[in-house]
This record gives structure tokens, sequence and C-alpha cells, in this order.
């Protein structure tokens, strides 16, 4: 009989071995005759090997054996098929534009028609070729692992053709940045905050975690909010899974500020040295606040809650603060009273 290769099917370019066995005929000095005819080249063997077989080597095999002058029945015959050899697939999950070192990837070679076949793998670099090599790697890339990325499948003496090469471009972590289109809230208004990562674009799949004093709200997918609060803002970016994390933004502070109409400046009432203020004859009812101010620039803190003065009376002290304690020192603030436009006319 003629043994050749279990599957039946041959990548042109390899090698392949058919073999002629003759069952109870062990120990005699027979000698061969092939049917595909280009076998026949003396003396002949009961083993041929074709290395990197083409399409021409394919077709059915059978053979016989010769002893003296005592022939052999011709053996059943054999199928050998050639064709051209698979060219695999090679993937990188995810898919996104920019890798970043510290993030994780898959690299996936895939062979279309081979499913079920027992195949081993080969891979550039040389570095993935670690026994027994698989058709996928989970990578944590650092900048070293840049570079072109290939493989092949091999089955027995079968080689696939290299698949396609993926380059593969590992920057160094990325910081996030926040722009606020103005840094003071108006009364009643809102600032809008912008969180970016460069370079940006809808197939990087950033969402962005937003901070405020340093208390993290949920990821968003949209890169801008809207804030009416005071404080100190920051955000980075976060994409896959687990996720991947940017560096911290640089913090940006919100103020909140008032509308100048919103209070009236009492007479001598600027940067008083005293903590309260007297006023005199009044004649309708009038709210009053007050806040401190210190240093050169000025820094102010905020207004007071109103305090009303009905008509009837003659005198109020605005402001009955303790002084501040700034570390372990006291300071004794310059007072500010200033009159509330919340007043009762009647």
């Amino acid at each position: 009989r003629v043994a050749i290769p279990s599957w039946t099917q041959i990548y042109r370019d390899t090698t392949v071995t058919v073999r002629c066995e003759i069952q109870g005929g062990e120990g005699a000095q027979w000698t061969y005759e092939w049917r595909q005819n280009q076998l026949n080249t003396p003396p002949t063997s009961s083993v041929y090997t074709i290395n990197r077989v083409t399409e021409s080597d394919g077709g059915e095999y059978s053979c016989r054996g010769r002893r003296s002058s005592s022939w052999t029945e011709w053996s059943d015959s054999a199928p050998l098929k050639v064709i051209v050899p698979i060219k695999p697939t090679l993937t990188l999950l995810p898919s996104w534009p920019q890798i970043y070192s510290g993030e994780t990837v898959t690299v996936r070679c895939e062979i279309q028609g081979g499913e079920g076949a027992q195949w081993t793998y080969e891979w550039r670099p040389d570095k993935l070729n670690t026994p027994p090599t698989s058709n996928e790697y989970k990578i944590t890339v650092t900048e070293s692992d840049s570079g072109g990325y290939s493989c092949r499948g091999r089955r027995d003496y079968s080689l696939t053709y290299w698949s396609n090469i993926i380059r593969l471009t590992v920057s160094s972590k990325p910081k996030a940045e926040l722009r606020a289109d103005r840094t003071a809230v108006p009364v009643g208004g809102s600032v809008t905050l912008t969180c970016s990562v460069s370079p940006s674009s809808s197939s990087s799949r950033w969402k962005y975690y937003w901070y405020r004093d340093w208390k993290s709200n949920e990821a968003l997918t949209n890169e801008q909010i809207s804030v009416s609060e005071g404080g100190l803002y920051s955000c980075r970016g976060g994409r896959g899974e687990p996720v991947y994390y940017t560096e911290d933004s640089e913090s940006v502070r919100i103020v909140t500020t008032e509308k100048s109409s919103s209070y009236e400046l009492l007479p001598d009432g600027s940067g008083t040295a005293q903590d309260s203020y007297i006023i005199h004859g009044q004649t309708h009812t009038a709210g009053y606040v007050c806040r401190a101010g210190r240093g050169d620039p000025e820094y102010h803190t905020d207004h007071s809650q109103p305090e009303f003065v009905w008509s009837a009376g003659q005198f109020v002290s605005l402001c009955p603060f303790n002084e501040l304690m700034l570390g372990h020192h006291f300071y004794s603030p310059r007072f500010r009273p200033l009159k509330s436009p919340f007043h009762d006319n009647h």
C-alpha cells in the first residue's frame, strides 16, 4: 500500500514523504515501481521525499514491488492534492489608533479554513515564540514593544504563508488636559470644562473622570461638562477593561462671583479696622451683609448671611465674628459692611 500523510491536502512549497509498504515482505530485497512516473528514477526506493511540492506533484499515487521476476499487485491509489498556502490574518485588539505604555493588547493569529487542525504558531518578533506557541498573546506593552508583528501556522510539515504585518507604536503614558472657557461663575451661570487626551478621535474610546475638590464623579463619555459650583476641578481619561487611566490633568480653580449690583457699599464702610458698624437714621427695613479682607492684593472672605434691621431700630452691629485663625496665628481682618438691596420701602 501507499502511505502518505493522513491529510490529503498539502500546501505548496512544503515537504511530503510517500512510502510503499509491502505487508509480509519485510527483509526481502524489493525494488519498487511507482505511478506518478516521475518517481521511477532508478534505483527505485520504497520511500520518496518531495521537497517544495508544487501543483504538478498532485494526483493519485500507487506502487508495486518486485523481487527477482515476481511483482506484487498495484497498491490502492492514494490521492494527494497540492494547494496554495493559506495566509493567516493577524489582528490587534483593541484596534485603537494609539497604544500607550501600560495598556494591555491582544495579538491574534487566525487561519481561515484551518479550523479543527492542530496548528502551532510561529511569531515575529521571536520573543513571542515561547513553547507551546499559541494563536493569541496578551501583552501589557511598554515602549520597547513597538515594532512589526506577524505570524504563520505550522502543521507537521505544512507551513502557511506569513500573515499581514501589524505595526505597533507604543507611546508614553498620556496626561489629560483640562480647559475652562472661564474661571469665574456668575450668579445663575455656569462654566464649561473640557477634558481631552491628545491625540483624540472618536475611535480612541476614552471616558472621562471628573473630580471636584478631589471627589470623583461617574465616568462620562462626553468630554465637556457645565459646572455652576466653585471648587478645584481636575480630570483624567480612562478606557479598556480593566480600565487604563491617563495621568491626572492640571487642576483648574473655579470661583463663584456675585453681581456688582447685588450690594450697596455703605458710607465709610470700606476697609474699616473695626468689626462693627453703627447705622443712624434708618427709615426703612433693610438687610445688611459684610465681608473681611486683608493683604495686598487684598484677599476677601465670602459675604456673610444677611441680617435684617427693622425701621424702628437705631443701632446694629454687623459681623459679630470671632477673629479669623489661620495656622497658629490670629489676625484681625478689616470688615466691609455692605447694604443689601433687600429692603422694605413701606
